[in-house]
């Protein structure tokens, strides 16, 4: 089948919005890198496109740093939730077990083994019901935070991405 350069162009650029779409609804999903799949699809645009039609380096360069600043919010919101909700080093521990646990249980268990790990962890450090109860939900605050941040920075992404495509 042979496409004229239109054509081929608008279906790239379906393909491309659609993949940056499943990277946006990658950042609430754990499961799936949604920033590195919106940097993803933005390089290939680039490299399918060209430079001319497409975005330049800048931007690439742009979206790797928000992509890089996405997995550090990733990384710590979680920890500074617990953190500025009294967790110890055992609540981390048992956060951190927890989530490698709860890789097994699917989406239910992605989201509910860091907090289970955290209160077990309390508790077993030697906290209370209440006192774990209180650093599982700086967990909880921290890494919904973390998500939220996420999200926008994924819609940022995707809408420098559009605005410097566009803008030619």
């Amino acid at each position: 089948m042979n496409l004229s350069p239109s054509a081929l162009t608008t279906l790239w650029w379906t393909l491309t919005l659609v993949v940056m779409f499943l990277g946006l609804v990658g950042t609430v999903l754990p499961l799936l890198p949604g920033t590195t799949i919106i940097l993803l699809a933005a390089v290939g645009h680039h490299f399918v496109l060209g430079p001319d039609k497409s975005i330049g380096w800048f931007t690439i360069s742009g979206l790797a740093v928000l992509t890089i600043i996405s997995y550090v919010l990733d990384f710590v919101s979680g920890t500074l939730g617990a953190k500025k909700f009294g967790a110890t080093r055992w609540g981390a521990i048992g956060g951190i077990l927890g989530a490698i646990v709860g890789l097994f249980f699917g989406l239910p268990g992605l989201f509910l083994g860091p907090l289970v790990g955290v209160l077990l962890g309390e508790l077993l450090g030697g906290k209370g019901l209440l006192p774990a109860g209180k650093s599982t939900w700086g967990t909880f605050l921290g890494t919904t935070a973390g998500i939220v941040a996420k999200l926008i920075i994924a819609a940022l992404m995707i809408g420098w991405f559009l605005l410097a495509a566009l803008w030619k």
